[in-house]
């Protein structure tokens, strides 16, 4: 099977921007290169997650409750922009000032423990240098892995000490990490590690140059994480009256779904192996998290609209293969940032595969030997003939654009 070109990361250039909430499209403005965007974007995210209380959705034969907080780690050199995520932090001071939820990564465990178990276990934790976190935890690195896959899995961590055992039986922790890759293996030792699957990475390539921006800016950036923090004040407040609140995808999203991660999974564990198994399928419930914060964000409190299922579609999409990236740095060489891998983007090697004119059969024909679902198929077509990339010619029948 043909293989594409190194790698494409990036995540904001293939989003369509007005179909995401005004308050992260303001966010992302902040940003001056595509590296940044990113960044901001999923700073956003995280950090916003923190913001949706008692707002859960139901996942999987068991029905387990999961709620909005994502867990986010940011890899990149020195250099690289990750400072910008820090603009998501003031954004979340705003409601921290009347509803107290920042813990300090810069923390013993125990101390760790007692300021989450405080706040009823629910809190966002934001460090900027990945070295704060690792450093302090390089004594219980084991522990703290342990204590945070399960906070993202809304798992009971308990306590036991001379003074009395304690637990705490559902924790919804936010967490937005910046750091080198050095930092990153330090807190994910190895890809068996039941934490690599629950962390969302992002992978940043490469270096900025020198930021002039402030030589003509003045005040201005700051106002942005002030307003949009007022808005999910607005938003958190609304979600803490009354009881929790569920959240669905529709039936057709559901659908949609599964047949997008059948797609990747058969896709990345040909080229990754088996171990990266559990990344594909976590990635189901992140898709989710992800589309409840859009819907959150804008005051929607019970079901998904298709523009922010779409959205979040396509974010975990760009998601896996960041993953991807992390998975290769800790199992192989990491003497650069990201090494030269090359994921297949089967929808773009579906296309080339094709003949210039096809019909129907040739389609399902060709998705097949790919290991592609008929329905998966006809719905990329569809997509294409929006984008003008195939046109119908007549009955049954397509052709490419020149």
């Amino acid at each position: 099977m043909e293989k594409l070109n190194a790698i494409d990361l990036r995540i904001v250039e293939h989003l369509d921007m007005q179909k995401l909430p005004e308050s992260v499209q303001q966010m992302i403005s902040l940003a001056s290169t595509p590296e940044e965007q990113d960044i901001i974007l999923m700073a956003t995210l995280a950090a916003a997650s923190a913001c949706v209380p008692n707002m859960y959705f139901r996942y999987g034969p068991t029905g387990k409750k999961y709620y909005a907080n994502l867990q986010c780690f940011i890899l990149a050199a020195a250099a690289s922009g990750k400072g910008i995520a820090n603009q998501a932090l003031e954004m979340v001071r705003v409601i921290d000032e009347q509803h107290p939820m920042l813990i300090a990564g810069d923390s013993t465990l125990a101390a760790w423990y007692k300021a989450l178990e405080a706040q009823g276990g629910v809190g966002y934790m934001h460090e900027s240098e990945g070295s704060v976190i690792t450093d302090i935890w390089k004594a219980s690195a084991a522990n703290y892995n342990t204590a945070l896959r399960k906070a993202a899995e809304h798992e009971a961590i308990s306590r036991n000490r001379v003074k009395g055992a304690s637990e705490i039986k559902c924790p919804r922790l936010s967490m937005l990490l910046t750091g080198t890759f050095g930092q990153y293996k330090a807190l994910v030792p190895s890809v068996e590690n039941g934490y690599f699957s629950r962390l969302l990475t992002v992978v940043i390539r490469g270096t900025n140059g020198f930021d002039k921006r402030y030589v003509r800016s003045k005040g201005g950036q700051s106002a942005v994480p002030q307003m949009v923090g007022n808005r999910l004040l607005r938003t958190y407040e609304a979600l803490m009256e009354g009881d929790e609140r569920e959240w669905s995808l529709t039936d057709a999203q559901k659908e949609r779904l599964g047949e997008h991660l059948e797609t990747e999974y058969a896709t990345l564990i040909e080229l990754l192996g088996d171990n990266f198994h559990s990344a594909v399928i976590r990635m189901a419930v992140q898709i989710e998290r992800i589309a409840m914060v859009l819907s959150a964000m804008r005051g929607n409190f019970a079901e998904c609209a298709d523009s922010d299922y779409e959205t979040a579609e396509l974010i975990g999409n760009r998601l896996l293969l960041h993953m991807a990236a992390a998975y290769r740095l800790i199992d192989g060489d990491a003497n650069t940032i990201v090494p030269e891998i090359k994921p297949l983007d089967q929808k773009a090697v579906l296309l080339k595969l094709l003949p210039d004119e096809f019909g129907h059969q040739i389609l399902i024909k060709e998705a097949a030997s790919q290991g592609i679902p008929s329905r998966t198929a006809e719905r990329w077509n569809e997509s294409w003939q929006q984008q003008g990339i195939v046109y119908r010619i007549r009955h049954d029948r397509y052709k490419k654009s020149a």
